[in-house]
């Protein structure tokens, strides 16, 4: 069913109701996981199917464009779209102009990008790179076109109908990239993927949202709006270049077979990322953004979220530390063992991203972006100086320096986010430290018990079988002695029970025959980690 965001006075149609914000939240959280799951079962499979069909050369090359490329692309992804989610009141002439700034800048990015093929064709010294930026500056406009729809069904939280389109735009990637690579399409498989998937996204998002931008005229408020964007995109922007550093580093230094290799592990390094806080950014964010005004509450919500990240990113981390080679073999076969070897440099740092991506939270709901971008320039410095640093020793290196580079952030970077809260260190430290050293210990209790785990002889050595096997009892084993652990360090079942009665609410369906008043969510008991007087 479309949606009409604005009434006949152009004022925004928001049905949000703050009494069940803590419910709503919570089930758009969960519609939103559920459905980046099915996104990833989508991508899990198509992958596998093009690790096969094509070479680690081909997605080398395709990584060397959408190192740029994908920033332009981002343009009012990053910074319109938290414009319109944080403000407190939103008119449809302050949307109209925000969509034809964007669209304007997305037409001249393109472009551009278009011309500046051959100039990256130099710089990496691969002439199939100045038509791939072609087909690229295509993907660019597309991207920036549904951008103000989407933010306004995010701003209305109708996350269910945003991410029934992302499941449909995945699987038009999938099936237009396996398609073009079956017909031996090499490379342009990828790139005829990213096409389709925009498309979907357009034609979706429009229907979706049922808006015609008016035509641009002065409106009060869009130049404060326009400021908050371009603060948060100036933040995504070297916060993009410290992320993609890397991959201009080793493409540029070693070629399109050694970044290919690189470029797999890395995305299974950020996976757990993209598919739990990525997704789950635009309700954090419009809810947060309404208890800006009562600090104490919220630190409550913030302190909460921080809680169920710490409990999952830590024994995400620790789990394919100690399984991520297997993994990989499982998932893109025995021909991209180098990547297997390289994701064990990125592993032990995935539950550290997720801890210090929560600061992008604060940020972004206090709307202190100016002083996000500043602390930016910190990030891109020690991130950057640690990856020439690793490059000495190749791919493996650079993985290390962004294991390395978390290690040195965290504590700074949460102390520099914290202050507009009135909030401690401590208090963030006291939340998570048992979840970390809970991992830590199932996974080194894990690794002791089970190097020398004798496979069945029916099993043929260093074979897929075996790899499956050692995924699932290292997973089981982990998984048992993390909860036990954890139960030990708190003293009582009582902080594993509350993340379990959640569960309930992020199940799609269920949560809908529950009665709505006598949810708890929003009233569960202080964690023996929270401080009392929050």
């Amino acid at each position: 069913m479309s949606f009409k965001p604005f009434s006949n006075h152009g004022e925004f149609l928001d049905h949000a109701d703050d009494g069940q914000l803590a419910r709503r939240t919570v089930r758009n959280a969960g519609v939103t996981v559920f459905a980046q799951a099915s996104v990833f079962a989508i991508q899990l499979l198509g992958t596998a199917i093009l690790a096969r069909l094509l070479k680690p050369s081909d997605f080398g090359l395709v990584t060397m464009v959408t190192t740029f490329s994908l920033l332009l692309a981002s343009f009012g992804l990053a910074g319109f779209t938290e414009a319109v989610l944080q403000a407190g009141t939103l008119t449809e002439c302050q949307a109209s102009n925000l969509f034809w700034i964007n669209l304007g800048g997305g037409f001249i990015m393109s472009t551009t990008f278009g011309a500046a093929g051959s100039l990256l064709a130099r710089f990496y010294s691969n002439p199939l790179i100045t038509k791939a930026a072609i087909g690229f500056s295509v993907v660019i406009f597309l991207s920036i076109l549904p951008i103000i729809h989407l933010a306004l069904l995010k701003r209305a939280m109708r996350f269910g109908q945003v991410s029934t389109l992302d499941i449909l735009s995945r699987t038009a990637y999938v099936i237009a990239a396996i398609a073009c690579a079956i017909a031996g399409w090499g490379y342009w498989a990828l790139v005829a993927g990213y096409v389709a998937q925009q498309l979907m996204y357009c034609s979706g998002a429009w229907y979706l949202c049922s808006w015609v931008p008016k035509l641009p005229q002065r409106e009060s408020g869009t130049g404060r709006m326009v400021k908050y964007a371009a603060g948060v995109y100036g933040r995504f922007a070297l916060n993009y270049f410290t992320g993609n550093t890397d991959n201009l580093l080793v493409g540029w230094r070693l070629g399109a077979v050694a970044l290919g290799f690189y470029k797999k592990a890395f995305d299974l390094f950020v996976l757990p990322s993209s598919q739990l806080l990525a997704p789950i950014l635009a309700v954090v964010v419009t809810t947060l953004s309404r208890k800006n005004n009562d600090l104490k509450e919220y630190r409550r919500y913030f302190l909460r979220g921080l809680t169920i990240v710490a409990f999952s990113g830590m024994a995400v981390s620790a789990s394919l530390t100690l399984t991520g080679r297997d993994v990989v073999r499982c998932l893109l076969g025995s021909q991209w063992g180098e990547s297997g070897r390289i994701f064990l440099y990125f592993a032990p740092g995935i539950g550290l991203l997720l801890l210090y991506q929560t600061t992008a939270w604060i940020h972004l709901s206090m709307g202190t972006t100016m002083r996000w971008l500043r602390w930016t320039v910190i990030e891109l410095a020690v991130t950057g100086s640690l990856f020439l640093i690793g490059l000495r020793r190749g791919p493996a290196g650079v993985a290390a320096a962004w294991t390395i580079s978390y290690c040195v952030l965290m504590i700074p970077g949460f102390l520099y986010a914290l202050r507009p809260l009135h909030l401690s260190i401590t208090t963030v430290l006291q939340t998570v430290w048992r979840y970390a050293l809970a991992a830590i210990a199932a996974a080194a209790i894990c690794f002791l018990v089970l190097r020398n785990m004798p496979m069945p002889s029916q099993l043929p050595s260093g074979g897929l079988g075996q790899a499956i096997v050692r995924i699932l009892v290292n997973n089981v084993l982990f998984g048992l002695l993390y909860l036990v652990i954890l139960v030990i360090l708190f003293g009582s079942m009582e902080p594993i029970l509350q993340l379990v009665r959640l569960l309930p609410d992020l199940l799609p369906g269920f949560s809908s025959r529950r009665p709505e008043a006598k949810s708890k969510v929003g009233h569960l008991a202080p964690s023996p980690t929270e401080d009392p007087a929050l």
